[in-house]
């Protein structure tokens, strides 16, 4: 081979399939606005559909629980069916969950439609980061995983206030129309530029309590639960926060504070993650629990208060990348199911955010979130730095 056409085939080779990734992260996007949109709309939803705000904000909650319940059971019961063809099928299910969602007046079809719509991202999430990393050489899984994931963050910090907006301007069920809309070009688009992956073959399929006991897979699934759960104690509960500090009204300046950030934190994370996997984790999780220890100590300082958000931002932004490819990596070709372990856990993090941090607030206040946020993030960094063989490997010296 000549030297140029070695330089061109090595060039090649760095170039990440862009194409194909970005279709990944647009289902990411779709998958989060889809969950996240009726917290921006709940007052005309409740209009429309004839009941109080709170039943509406339960739209959420069944989404959450669809994809809770399906994540691990379809994703064992799949891993022998060829990976576009699942894709295109989860994507499907966004169609027709937002399709009904957009013309339903009534709330029971609606709730159905959301669990439909949380079924189908429970299959997704489990594909996203498996997907991501057999479609690239190994030292680049971890770049790779970071721009299918960039959905997530652009969905909270662009898409959610977008929808909001827009909403409000044309009315909510329009909105769920264009998500409709999205998905279907989606499909057409994954269709075409997706690659095709085969299934585990039926004798190399390895059962959940296998992948749940492969080494690594445990600690990295435990640093999720206690990160995300700490993360989720505060996000959920932000506007009482700010209040007993003061700040009611700049709820929603400081929420774009820490979108804004959470993009810095995936791109910081997107350039380092396949060389720095283990210290960007343990860095990420340190930064939380330092912007905790702030929002403890001054959280009566406005100027301090932002620092620390776009601080927690930047920790947050990365971190789904750094655990689902630290995932990936011990898993191997059991991504798959693996990855469902961990919506699993994240969902479960999402719902003891609400209970935990309920609970806290109604017996303690919110100065009690800090010490709460700090013994979790320890049991994260303690976990993380244990598994310095398997989970958060150390680098070869």
């Amino acid at each position: 081979m000549s030297a140029p056409t070695a330089r061109m085939a090595a060039a090649a080779e760095r170039r990440l399939p862009l194409a194909s990734l970005l279709a990944l992260a647009m289902a990411a996007f779709i998958t989060i606005l889809t969950e996240a949109l009726p917290a921006g709309l709940l007052p005309q939803m409740a209009q429309s559909l004839a009941v109080s705000e709170a039943w509406v904000g339960q739209t959420v909650t069944i989404y959450a629980i669809g994809s809770l319940m399906a994540a691990i059971p379809l994703t064992a019961a799949t891993q022998g069916l060829r990976r576009r063809p699942l894709l295109l099928a989860a994507l499907a299910g966004f169609v027709l969950a937002n399709t009904v969602t957009t013309l339903s007046t009534s709330y029971v079809l609606t709730m159905t439609a959301r669990f439909l719509a949380g079924v189908s991202a429970g299959v997704l999430w489990a594909l996203l980061a498996g997907y991501a990393a057999r479609m690239v050489p190994e030292h680049q899984k971890g770049r790779a995983i970071a721009v299918a994931m960039v959905g997530t963050p652009l969905a909270l910090s662009l898409g959610v206030p977008a929808g909001t907006f827009f909403g409000n301007l044309v009315g909510w069920r329009v909105c769920f129309g264009i998500m409709s809309g999205l998905a279907l070009v989606l499909m057409l688009w994954a269709r075409i530029k997706l690659p095709d992956f085969a299934g585990q073959a039926a004798g190399r399929a390895l059962s959940l309590r296998q992948v749940f006991t492969l080494p690594g897979v445990r600690p990295v699934l435990v640093a999720v639960l206690a990160f995300v759960l700490a993360h989720n104690v505060l996000y959920t509960y932000i506007a009482p926060f700010l209040s007993a500090a003061g700040m009611a009204q700049r709820t929603d300046a400081v929420l774009l504070v820490f979108g804004v950030a959470s993009l810095l934190g995936i791109w910081i994370v997107g350039v380092l993650i396949d060389r720095r996997l283990r210290a960007m984790t343990l860095g990420s999780i340190a930064v939380f629990a330092m912007a905790a220890l702030a929002l403890g100590v001054a959280r009566d300082v406005p100027g301090v208060v932002y620092v620390a958000v776009a601080a927690w931002g930047v920790a947050f932004g990365g971190s789904a990348t750094l655990f689902q490819t630290a995932l990936a990596n011990v898993a191997g070709s059991a991504a798959d199911v693996a990855q469902s372990m961990l919506v699993t856990a994240w969902n479960l993090a999402i719902a003891g955010g609400a209970i935990v941090g309920g609970v806290l607030l109604e017996r303690l206040g919110a100065g009690a979130f800090a010490p709460a946020l700090i013994a979790l993030l320890a049991l994260a960094l303690g976990v993380v730095w244990a598994a310095r063989r398997h989970g958060f490997p150390a680098p070869a010296r």
